[in-house]
Order: structure tokens, then C-alpha cells, then sequence
């Protein structure tokens, strides 16, 4: 009962977290979007209609993934998220990671090629679990591990958590495994490290309570999206 629970409130705030990168967007005809870690492309193509770009791309390395995405006309770099990218420098207006930055052993080169990816002027958006979410703090007093940081071996999903989502399930591939989780201090900083100005954040999910909670206190929110921008 307690894991169906759980699961109802995940999957209420990840659909929150999407609306809330939607709501961030903005609208500029002709403009050019990457989505790095993009999937299937389904997100992308929304993304590509909200913010009218007449260029999709996006960053993936599963090769079903690839092909799907390729169908839809979206140009894939079939590239690792932790290495150098193959664009050329200042070449989008917009750029997209949900729930990428936790899972790359090197997010220092990451953020370095978002900032060398986009154009003076476009900004990125940037979303991850928080560690400091409601859910983490409550495991971390039951010396649990923490929800966002349960799957990180190829042994088996969801260690050290007994009500963990996947609690029991085989482990997914590494490059599904998290490596770090940050919090939002922690990384409000970390993206100013890097000479980007922090627009905005939006927040979602606030376990146990109401999912609303978590875009006014976003400290605590399960899913923080930080919106930021290269200077022209």
C-alpha cells in the first residue's frame, strides 16, 4: 500500500516538474533547441512547439533511442554526456537536461559544454532531484539511504531503502545509475561556478504533502528545475 502510495506522488510531481520546464520555456521563432539525455524525442518535439525552434537536436547514446528520436527528424549526437560534445561553440538558443546532471561521474565538463554550446544570450534548463527533498531527509534520519540515491550499483536496484520504488527489481544499465544527488544550495552555487545567471527555479513534489508545496518552498521539493542564462 505504502509503495503504491508512493509511486501515485512520484509520478504526480514528475508530470509537475515537466510542466513546470514547459512553463520556463519561451517563445522564439527560429530558434535552435538541444535536449541532452533526450530519449525518445517525445519531450523534445514538445519543446521544439513551445518554443517555436526550427531545429531539434538532441544528445543519446541508447541506439533504439537514436533511431526513434531520428525518425522525428531530430539531429542526434550519439555522444557520452561526461566527454566533449561534437557541436560547435555558441550554436543554440536553448538548452534542456532533465534529469541528466545525477547520473555523470564528470558533471564539471557538462556544464562547461552547455556554457560553450549556447549562444551569448540563450539560456539553459537544468533539472534534478533534490537531496534535501522531504522524502531524502526522512530516509536519511532512519539511516536509509537516500530515495535519490538508491540505484547505484549493477548488483541490484534500490539498496539500503526498504519503501525505495524499484526495491527488489534487477539493476539497470550504468548509464541509468545515479552518482550524485545534489541539494539546492549546492547547486544554485555550482551553476553560478560557472558563470551562469540564475533566472528562476521551479519546484515540484513535497512528500508526503500536497505536491503544490514544492514550487514555494523549493528548498525541500523533490524536483528542483533551475533556468539559466549565458551572458551576450
Amino acid at each position: 500500500m505504502i509503495k503504491k502510495i508512493l509511486e501515485k506522488m512520484y509520478t504526480n510531481a514528475a508530470s509537475k516538474n515537466r510542466d513546470n520546464i514547459f512553463a520556463l520555456l519561451e517563445k522564439k521563432d527560429g530558434s535552435t533547441l538541444l535536449d541532452l539525455g533526450c530519449d525518445d524525442g517525445e519531450m523534445t518535439e514538445k519543446m521544439g512547439e513551445l518554443t517555436g525552434a526550427d531545429k531539434l537536436n538532441g544528445v543519446e547514446i541508447v541506439d533504439n533511442k537514436i533511431k526513434t528520436c531520428e525518425k522525428k527528424g531530430i539531429k542526434i549526437y550519439p555522444e557520452d554526456l561526461n566527454k566533449k560534445l561534437s557541436f560547435k561553440s555558441n550554436s543554440f538558443d536553448v538548452i534542456h537536461a532533465n534529469q541528466v546532471i545525477e547520473h555523470l561521474y564528470d558533471s564539471d565538463n557538462f556544464l562547461s559544454e552547455i556554457f560553450r554550446g549556447l549562444k551569448p544570450g540563450g539560456y539553459a534548463i537544468i533539472s534534478t532531484e533534490n537531496a534535501s527533498s522531504w522524502c531524502n531527509i526522512f530516509s536519511s534520519i532512519m539511516g536509509w539511504q537516500i530515495f535519490s540515491l538508491t540505484n547505484f550499483s549493477s548488483q541490484r536496484a534500490s539498496i539500503g531503502n526498504p519503501i525505495a520504488l524499484h526495491r527488489g527489481e534487477d539493476s539497470w544499465a550504468s548509464s541509468w545509475m545515479h552518482v550524485r544527488i545534489y541539494n539546492y544550495r549546492g547547486l544554485r552555487e555550482y551553476l553560478e561556478s560557472f558563470n551562469f545567471t540564475i533566472e528562476d527555479v521551479s519546484g515540484s513534489g513535497y512528500f508526503p504533502l500536497p505536491g503544490i508545496l514544492g514550487n514555494i518552498d523549493k528548498r525541500h521539493c523533490h524536483f528542483m528545475t533551475f533556468k539559466i542564462r549565458k551572458a551576450k
